[in-house]
């Protein structure tokens, strides 16, 4: 599965927009493996990977071949966000967008955008793992943007043309009511065209005092990403690492190629420490194996790297405040539907 993941804020708009539509909002997330309680998570992040999910069961709740483009229409505004700030505090839009492009990662690890300064400019889009991408993200992704544009450039900004990189998934006449332009379809590339007097439209909330300041908390954003990247790059080597139990900074560092003081420098400065992340691996596997396997407790022992049975009963004990029998015990006795919804959201939530 890819690693990339998506923000927070696009499957938040996405629930808003389904409801909107009368849409089993919360039905559609559990498919793609979210629990609705974890949406307004703090610096949530979804698994680019469950893009097929969401959209299939968008689709079959639904009942809209054309789902994206009608999810699209109905989602809100991507608003106050760095982005739109970015566009607004600019001078001209064409310089928005050219500082937009350096921090993509705020939106998506997934999504290539680029800007064609040419004599009829265009935003060509692509995904990095174009597995995962489905033509109703593609549709719905460019209505965003058109809307977001035409916000910050009040009402300035409508597409000549686009064309996307599949086959279209509603009557010819739904696409020219919607988008206003031509559009073509399995083309190589999907493209956003635009008028180039656009590129030099000029603000009229233009404060380039500001921009340094949202420039600087962009770049924290983008910090904040790459201490994510680094705690999963950790956990994914320490759980592959836990049978051997002989886990230590050290050697968990070479698997990093990472030189031991700069990964405990790193961990220091995204607020945690090898121990700790270490104890999350061993005890998120623990719970894994008590609730949904019948491995034998010492097998859970071994398996999560302690070296004593009494040392991890006591781990355990102070995690969960029940012995590992007991907590077996406790998740046998829950419906099983509970169980696996929970497993589900810990692989689409990065938190």
């Amino acid at each position: 599965m890819s690693n990339l993941t998506d923000s927070g804020t696009l499957v938040r708009m996405a629930y808003h927009g389904l409801l909107t539509l009368g849409v089993d909002a919360d039905a559609v997330l559990r498919c793609a493996g979210l629990e609705p309680k974890k949406l307004y998570n703090t610096h949530l992040r979804t698994q680019f990977a469950a893009q097929p999910e969401f959209w299939a069961a968008a689709q079959a709740l639904s009942n809209d071949p054309s789902i994206g483009l009608h999810l699209g229409e109905n989602m809100p505004i991507y608003k106050s966000q760095i982005f739109e700030h970015l566009l607004l505090s600019s001078t001209t839009f064409g310089e928005g967008l050219r500082r937009m492009g350096n921090y993509q990662r705020l939106i998506s690890d997934a999504l290539h955008c680029d800007l064609a300064e040419e004599s009829t400019p265009y935003i060509s889009n692509q995904f990095n793992a174009p597995e995962y991408a489905t033509s109703h993200l593609a549709e719905a992704m460019t209505i965003g943007l058109i809307r977001l544009f035409h916000s910050v450039t009040d009402g300035h900004f409508k597409p000549i043309k686009i064309t996307f990189n599949h086959h279209p998934n509603a009557e010819l006449d739904e696409y020219a009511r919607i988008f206003k332009c031509p559009v073509e379809f399995n083309a190589e590339t999907l493209r956003l065209y635009f008028s180039p007097h656009l590129l030099t439209y000029r603000s009229m909330y233009a404060q380039p005092e500001l921009v340094n300041l949202q420039l600087i908390a962009a770049e924290k954003h983008l910090a904040k990403l790459q201490q994510f990247d680094l705690i999963r790059a950790l956990r994914h080597s320490l759980g592959g690492s836990l049978e051997t139990r002989q886990i230590t900074l050290d050697s968990i560092a070479k698997t990093l190629n990472m030189p031991v003081r700069h990964l405990r420098y790193a961990l220091h400065n995204a607020g945690t420490t090898f121990q700790h992340e270490l104890n999350h691996c061993r005890r998120a596997l623990a719970k894994k194996l008590l609730a949904s396997s019948d491995e034998n407790i010492s097998d859970v022992v071994f398996l999560t790297g302690f070296s004593e049975a009494s040392t991890f009963y006591r781990a355990f004990k102070r995690w969960e405040g029940m012995t590992p029998n007991a907590y077996r015990q406790f998740h046998r006795s829950k419906p099983s539907a509970d169980h696996n919804e929970g497993v589900a959201a810990g692989a689409l939530n990065v938190n």
